[in-house]
């Protein structure tokens, strides 16, 4: 049972990576024909009604709880934007590999240290030599993969 819960987060994970370097990249073409802000908008509003539908549909929550949330977590709303806008900047200027694999690192980062120190009512992981050498051994990595002979 426990293995099913790895292999299935495992897939969603592998996923949301191939689906945000394709949104990236669709996203940036977008923009160099409707505008950087316009297509933040349009994406973010498609995503807005199809989220919807899915919440009328098979959303299991509830609303009324938001006010028990921790109001932080609300930032989640213009860190979408945020994301969106800063991911479309990178690939423009840097191409979808090198960006990708910067955002990549960047995450790997954050999300060591939100572990770390526990940060966002996250369960405390130690983040020690090894992780650091892992992020030194990806930094190298897209070295090696952007050198030109």
């Amino acid at each position: 049972m426990e293995g099913d819960f790895f292999m299935f987060g495992l897939i969603c994970s592998i996923l949301a990576g191939v689906f945000m370097s394709l949104q990236g990249v669709f996203n940036t073409r977008l923009s160099a024909k409707i505008g950087l802000w316009e297509t933040n908008t349009l994406v973010q509003g498609i995503g807005f009604i199809l989220t919807l539908a899915i919440t009328m549909f098979i959303g299991k929550g509830s609303f009324k709880e938001i006010g028990s949330a921790n109001k932080l977590y609300l930032l989640g709303g213009p860190l979408g934007s945020a994301i969106i806008f800063t991911v479309m900047c990178g690939i423009s200027k840097l191409g979808p590999a090198y960006a990708i694999g910067a955002i990549l690192i960047a995450q790997l980062i954050s999300a060591g240290l939100i572990e770390a120190f526990g940060l966002f009512d996250s369960e405390t992981c130690s983040f020690g030599m090894n992780k650091i050498l892992g992020i030194g051994i990806m930094l190298l990595g897209i070295l090696v993969f952007k050198w030109k002979r």
